[in-house]
C-alpha cells in the first residue's frame, strides 16, 4: 500500500470506529428498570405464633403475593411451641421459597432465642447459627423472583450477622435487624451476656450504616423489620422492665439510637414488628406516629403496605384476610 492510499484509508477507519462507538454508547442498559413511583410490599405477621397449623402460613404466603407486591417480608418462621430442628428449618425454607414474589425472612425470637437442647439448657446461639446457614447462604432473597440484598455479614468484622440485610426499592431503604421479642435476648443470669452484647455492637453499627445510607442517597424513607418492639414511638419514660422483670431493658440502646438518628433524618422511618396478640384476636394493624417515626405491630396474618412518595403519608397499611378465614 502506497503512502497516499494509507492516508485515504485512515479517515475511513476512524469513521468506522466512531460509528461502532456510537452503537456501543446506545446499547440497551443491563440494569433493572426503575421501580414505579407508587408500589406495595407485603408483610407476613407470623401466623404460626400460636402454634396453628402450617396451612395458615401457606395461605398467608399465597394471599400476600396475590397483589403482585415488590416483595414480601416474613417476620418469623415458627411458633415457640414447635421444635427447633434442622428438619423444620429446612421445611420452612422450602415453603417460603415457593412464594411467587421475592421473599425476605426476618427472624423472630421464637425461631432461635427460646430453643433448648436435650438437657433443657439454652441452645439459642447454636440454633441462630444454623438458621443463618439455612436461610442466608447468599446475597439474594427467597422466592420464584429474587431480590438482591446487602448483608451485614459482607463486612469482615460482622461476618456472622447474615440475618441483617438491606435493599432499596423506589427510593426507599428497607432493612431487617435482629431484635428478638424476649427483651432482645438479654439474659439476667450472672456472667458475661455474650450473645446479647456482641449483637448489640453489630446492631449499633448496622443502624448507623442504614441511616447514613438513607441520608446520603436522599431516600424518601427507611423501613426496619424486627421481631421485638423497641418502644421508639412510646411516651418518654417508657420501659419494658415491668414486662420482663429484669434489671436491664434489652431494647434501651436500640431505642435511643433510632430516636437520635431519626431526628436528624429528613425522610420517614417506619418500624414493623410482629409482637404476639391474643389467640383468636386479629385486629387491623395500624401505624402509630411520633414525629417522622411510625410503628406498626403485625396483628393480622399478613398485610399490604402502600408506598406513595410525595403524598402526605408516605406509608399506609391494610391488613390481610388470611386470619379472617380461620
Amino acid at each position: 500500500m502506497t503512502p497516499r492510499m494509507r492516508r485515504r484509508t485512515l479517515p475511513t477507519a476512524l469513521m468506522v470506529l466512531a460509528v461502532m462507538a456510537a452503537h456501543v454508547g446506545h446499547a440497551a442498559p443491563t440494569s433493572a428498570p426503575a421501580a414505579p413511583r407508587n408500589f406495595e410490599f407485603g408483610v407476613i405477621g407470623h401466623p404460626l405464633q400460636h402454634g396453628r397449623d402450617e396451612a395458615a402460613l401457606k395461605r398467608a404466603i399465597t394471599e400476600a403475593a396475590q397483589a403482585n407486591p415488590a416483595f414480601v417480608v416474613a417476620t418469623g418462621i415458627k411458633s415457640i411451641t414447635e421444635p427447633c430442628s434442622d428438619k423444620l428449618y429446612a421445611q420452612r425454607r422450602e415453603l417460603l421459597n415457593e412464594s411467587s414474589a421475592p421473599m425476605i425472612v426476618s427472624l423472630a425470637g421464637s425461631d432461635w432465642s427460646a430453643c433448648l437442647n436435650s438437657a433443657g439448657r439454652s441452645n439459642a446461639i447454636e440454633r441462630l447459627n444454623r438458621l443463618r446457614e439455612v436461610f442466608y447462604v447468599d446475597a439474594e432473597s427467597l422466592g420464584a423472583r429474587r431480590l438482591q440484598v446487602t448483608r451485614l455479614s459482607a463486612t469482615a468484622k460482622f461476618r456472622s450477622y447474615a440475618e441483617n440485610s438491606h435493599w432499596e426499592y423506589g427510593k426507599v431503604l428497607f432493612a431487617t435487624i435482629n431484635l428478638p421479642a424476649n427483651n432482645n435476648h438479654y439474659r439476667p443470669e450472672a456472667g458475661r451476656n455474650s450473645e446479647f452484647e456482641d449483637r448489640l455492637v453489630a446492631n449499633r453499627a448496622w443502624l448507623h450504616r442504614l441511616f447514613t445510607l438513607a441520608e446520603r442517597e436522599k431516600m424518601h424513607g427507611l423501613v426496619l423489620f424486627s421481631d421485638g418492639d423497641a418502644g421508639v414511638t412510646a411516651e418518654e419514660g417508657f420501659s419494658l422492665l415491668s414486662s420482663f422483670r429484669t434489671k436491664q431493658d434489652g431494647f434501651a440502646e436500640a431505642r435511643k439510637q433510632i430516636r437520635s438518628m431519626a431526628e436528624k433524618y429528613k425522610g420517614t422511618v417506619l418500624l414493623i414488628d410482629a409482637q404476639p396478640v391474643a389467640p383468636g384476636a386479629h385486629p387491623e394493624p395500624a401505624i402509630q406516629w411520633r414525629g417522622n417515626v411510625g410503628h406498626v405491630t403485625m396483628t393480622s396474618d399478613w398485610a399490604e403496605v402502600h408506598v406513595t412518595p410525595g403524598a402526605a403519608a408516605l406509608f399506609s397499611i391494610k391488613g390481610g384476610s388470611a386470619a379472617a378465614s380461620d
